[in-house]
């Protein structure tokens, strides 16, 4: 089966997240399976215009900046589809806020994969006139999309696909998998209480809520540290340093940027909680893989992150501000029993997740 993903980004683009590795993983098990994966996204710094990664053809044309003056990704796609002569068996449309719109010039059999539905992260994540840009296209497109195989990653994604109007039997919510290194060294916890964000840098992920948490829990517990591992664009990072300095929280807070997958799980394995402040999530994969070296999260209770933490078992949910998360951090690092607790229960169940099981489910809807 020849199967073409279009997707924003791809696993090397600096701004990949979970979504790419999610696609990336089942794009490589469907070759090894023998069939032929292309995959078309866009280009980034330094990247190459065509590559073959773990089997899986990439081609790069195109922006995946809503702000740059480039030719967008989803415009390149189509001009560069209409002059492929080889057709494909299935297109998968993997939308991020905006579709391919696959429906308006694909005739092959299609399938979206949403990990999340954007709604109000448009407002977070851009500026005035962009937001209310998105979410008109977002509106808007789910009309042409209704009849089309979605594949999804959480039930939360899949009550959202439900109000947009995609019926039940269109939807498939896969289950995920998770990436450790192949040899994970036991790391000793921090003798100060460390907490640790993992993300892209980016308002939507909660990273300025993240900083307000360390002002409360500095009151109680002087001696807490913040450790924020990911990357992001050079003037929010600047603007978040400066809150950083701001807030007096120099000494107690580092940046790691951008680590490689041996030291994020390092650096997961040695903090005490790791804290996911974001507005939302198609699934919590970092959730997962700190769950998997022993560090349970503390999370807000918002869709995906509440797909991925089971309550008061693998970590904590907590509302929607600052102060209570501080609250549910609190009561974890005060309570030894408890935190024993979570750690065995998250670390169990990060045992289950599994990418070959997502990759032969996803398989078997294309071949349907």
């Amino acid at each position: 089966m020849k199967i073409l993903i279009l997707n924003w980004r791809d696993i090397d683009n600096p701004e990949s997240g979970g979504a790419e590795v999610l696609t990336h993983e089942i794009a490589k098990r469907w070759v090894k399976n023998g069939h032929e994966v292309t995959q078309f996204s866009a280009n980034f710094f330094g990247s190459l215009a065509e590559e073959v990664k773990d089997g899986v053809t990439i081609i790069r044309r195109g922006s995946a900046n809503i702000r740059s003056f480039g030719i967008p990704v989803h415009i390149a796609a189509y001009f560069w589809y209409r002059n492929q002569k080889d057709r494909f068996d299935v297109v998968i449309d993997e939308i991020h806020g905006i579709p391919f719109f696959i429906p308006w010039y694909i005739k092959e059999k299609k399938v979206a994969l949403i990990c999340e539905v954007a709604n109000t992260i448009w407002d977070a994540a851009f500026l005035f006139p962009f937001n209310i840009i998105g979410k008109n296209i977002e509106r808007f497109y789910f009309r042409f999309y209704r009849s089309i195989p979605f594949l999804t990653i959480s039930p939360s994604t899949k009550a959202d696909l439900l109000q947009k109007g995609v019926q039940e039997k269109y939807i498939t919510v896969l289950p995920m998998g998770l990436n450790v290194p192949k040899r994970i060294l036991k790391y000793p916890k921090e003798k100060n209480p460390t907490l640790i964000f993992v993300g892209r840098l980016t308002k939507a992920k909660g990273i300025e809520d993240a900083l307000a948490v360390m002002i409360h829990l500095k009151r109680i517990h002087p001696k807490i540290r913040l450790w924020i591992v990911g990357q992001g664009s050079s003037d929010y990072i600047q603007q978040i340093t400066n809150i950083t300095q701001q807030l007096k929280l120099k000494d107690c807070v580092q940046f790691f940027g951008f680590v490689s997958q041996e030291r994020k799980f390092e650096l997961m394995s040695r903090a005490h909680l790791l804290i996911a402040p974001s507005l939302k999530e198609g699934w919590g994969l970092t959730v997962s893989e700190a769950a998997y070296v022993g560090t349970p999260a503390v999370a807000y209770n918002v869709e995906g992150l509440r797909d991925v933490i089971m309550q008061d078992k693998t970590g904590l949910l907590t509302q929607t501000t600052p102060e209570q998360m501080s609250k549910g951090i609190a009561k974890i690092l005060d309570d030894n029993t408890l935190y024993r607790r979570l750690q065995r229960s998250a670390q169990q169940r990060a045992k289950i997740y599994s990418w070959d099981k997502t990759a032969k489910i996803a398989l078997s809807i294309l071949q349907q």
